[in-house]
This record gives C-alpha cells, structure tokens and sequence, in this order.
C-alpha cells in the first residue's frame, strides 16, 4: 500500500472521513460518531445514501442487489457477508434491497437478482448476474478489484 490518503464514508454515520491507505487495517474509528469506519458486515445500501457510498468512497465498493423474495438471493447472502468481513479493509460492501430501491436498482438498470456490480471512484468497473459459489465470488473479486 502507498502512503497516500483516501475518503472512506463512515458505515454508521454516512461521514467522509480522510485515511492513510496504511492505517485502513488499523480498525480506525470515525470521527464524528466515533464507531468503526470500516463495516465487517455488509451495509444496507438505500436510495438515499447510495450515491454518498459510491462517489465518496476511496475504496472500490461492491454491491449485492437483491430482493427478500428471491431464492438465489438467500442462499448468496452468507456468502456475501462472509466476503466482506474478510476483505474489510479492501473494499466497502453493500447490499440493495431493490424492491425498497426502485430508483436505484432501476437507474443501473437491474433486470436480474442477484446481480454483483463493483464502483470505484462513482464509476461501474464490473457487472455479474447470479448467486455465485464461494470461490467463484473471490475469484470474481480478485480479478476486478482495484488496488488501493
């Protein structure tokens, strides 16, 4: 990791905060509400704070877009959660509820659940469909994450 600083948004709060990328496996704590930036569990995405996640953040940030009805969805869940504890301090990890998202889930034009997409700097940098087995997803990831 470089010396360089990034933008990571709190995962409780929705605060900005500024991190040296070799302090980010530290567990640093936001400075305003004072609880851990980095989620070791999957954030609940929204329409409303969506956009803050993915534009502000200087980590990539992959994203889990599902409905509570969809089988595939339940079973990709542990999975997804598993990942995202293990990779904390790589990436943020967020799910989205499409049929509480509409306007999200329909402005990246998700025709499919579950359907895997990766941000980095607000911008979609990989796209996958289908509940994926532990080895595969990783594998997925490891190909398209950005180095931070």
């Amino acid at each position: 990791m470089s010396d360089t600083s990034m933008l990571i948004v709190c995962a409780n709060c929705c605060t900005k905060n500024r991190l040296a990328s070799v302090k980010l496996n530290d567990k640093p704590v936001c400075g305003k509400c004072g609880k851990a930036v980095l989620s070791t569990k999957p954030i609940v995405g929204s329409d409303s704070n969506f956009s803050r996640f993915i534009t502000d953040n200087g980590l990539p940030v992959v994203v889990d877009f599902w409905a509570s009805w969809c089988g595939p969805c339940k079973q990709f869940a542990p999975t997804f959660e598993q990942v995202a504890g293990k990779l904390s301090a790589k990436a943020c990890f967020l799910k989205l509820d499409t049929e509480h998202n509409q306007h999200t889930a329909g402005s990246y034009n998700i025709r499919s659940i579950p359907t895997l997409m990766i941000f980095h700097h607000g911008k979609e940098i990989a796209r996958i469909s289908g509940a994926l087995p532990p080895v595969q997803f990783e594998q997925w990831l490891a190909e398209n994450l950005p180095a931070v």
